[in-house]
C-alpha cells in the first residue's frame, strides 16, 4: 500500500500490510523490515499525557529490579572513561539511583513532570523535555541508556542521531524496546497490550534497529531478543477475545513484575528463566529487543 500511510520508520519502506485497528489508529506492517507502525502520528495534543502516566504507585519499584539494574551497570564498567551516564526516559530513576550508587556522574532526561520532580527532590541533574532539547556537548557521555523509550518517540531517527553525537567515540548507547516478531505479537496480534497507540507509535523488528543504528552513527550493533509474559497470552485465549481489539484491561507492567519477583525467588527458579531466555534468543521471539550499539 503506497502514499496512504506514513513511511516505516524503521526502513523508510512505503509497503506495508494492514494488520489491525486500535484506539483510532490503523496498524500497519512494514513488508520490507517487519517493523509494525501506526498510519499516523497523533495530532498536536493527541500524545500520550505522560504528566498523568506517572503516580506516587509507578513512581516506586519493586526491590528485585534495583538488583537487576545492577547487574547492568556491571556490563558499562567497560566503557567507563569519563564517568558520565545519561538516562533518557528516566521515569521512577531506578538507573540513576544505581549509578549514583556506584561512583557515575548521572543525568537524565523526562517529558514527565512528576518524574522529573521527584528526581529533583533526590538531587540528581536531570532535564524536563525532550533530548533534542537538551543541549549536551559533542562526545560527553561514556554510556546513554534508553529502556523502552525509541518506540514512543515520533522520528527516533533523529533522537539516535542525537545520542551518536553525545556520545564518546567507543561509548555505549544500551537500550530495550518491544519487538515486532515476538511470540506474544505472534499469538495475539494487535490484542497484544504493548501495541497500544498513541503510547507507542512503533515496535521495531531486530533489523529495524540495526538498520537505524548503523545510519546513525554507530559502528558496532547487536541486537537479541528475550522475555515473554505468558500470563497476558492465557489470559488473552481464556478471555476468547476474537474481535477487534480495544483499550487493554490487563495490566502488563504488574502482571511482569510479578513473573519476574517470582522467577528471582530460588536458584531453581532464576535457571528456568535463563534456559527459556536462551530459547527465546536463539528463536528471535522474545518480547523485548535488547540493544547494544557502539560508536
Amino acid at each position: 500500500m503506497k502514499n496512504s500511510i506514513r513511511e516505516c520508520p524503521g526502513c523508510s519502506g512505503v509497503i506495508a500490510d494492514f494488520v489491525g485497528e486500535k484506539n483510532g489508529f490503523r496498524i500497519f506492517r512494514c513488508s520490507a523490515c517487519g517493523t509494525l507502525f501506526t498510519s499516523h502520528l497523533p495530532a498536536a495534543g493527541g500524545e500520550e499525557d505522560y504528566d498523568a502516566y506517572y503516580t506516587p504507585s509507578n513512581l516506586t519499584v519493586p526491590p528485585f529490579i534495583l538488583t537487576r539494574i545492577r547487574e547492568i551497570f556491571g556490563g558499562f564498567e567497560r566503557y567507563r572513561q569519563l564517568d558520565r551516564i545519561l538516562d533518557i526516559g528516566f521515569g521512577a530513576g531506578t538507573m540513576l539511583q544505581v549509578g549514583r550508587e556506584l561512583g557515575w556522574e548521572t543525568f537524565g532526561i523526562e517529558v514527565s513532570g512528576p518524574a522529573v520532580e521527584q528526581a529533583r527532590k533526590e538531587g540528581f541533574a536531570v532535564f524536563h523535555g525532550d533530548l533534542l532539547n537538551a543541549g549536551y556537548a559533542t562526545d560527553y557521555f561514556d554510556v546513554v541508556t534508553a529502556s523502552e523509550i525509541i518506540e514512543h518517540l515520533p522520528d527516533p531517527a533523529e533522537a539516535l542521531r542525537e545520542i551518536s553525537r553525545i556520545l564518546r567515540p567507543g561509548g555505549l548507547f544500551w537500550a530495550t524496546s518491544p519487538s515486532a516478531r515476538s511470540l506474544s505479537y505472534r499469538a495475539m496480534g494487535t490484542h497484544w497490550t504493548v501495541i497500544s497507540p498513541p503510547e507507542h507509535l512503533q515496535l521495531y523488528s531486530a533489523q529495524a534497529v540495526k538498520h537505524l543504528l548503523l545510519k546513525s552513527g554507530f559502528s558496532k550493533v547487536s541486537v537479541n531478543t528475550s522475555g515473554l509474559n505468558p500470563v497476558e497470552i492465557l489470559h488473552h485465549f481464556r478471555s476468547g477475545s476474537k474481535t477487534e481489539p480495544s483499550s487493554p484491561s490487563f495490566d502488563r507492567v504488574r502482571s511482569a513484575y510479578d513473573i519476574n519477583e517470582a522467577l528471582t525467588r530460588s536458584r531453581f527458579r532464576t535457571a528456568i528463566k535463563g534456559g527459556a531466555n536462551r530459547v527465546l534468543r536463539f528463536l528471535g521471539l522474545g518480547d523485548s529487543l535488547k540493544i547494544k550499539a557502539i560508536k
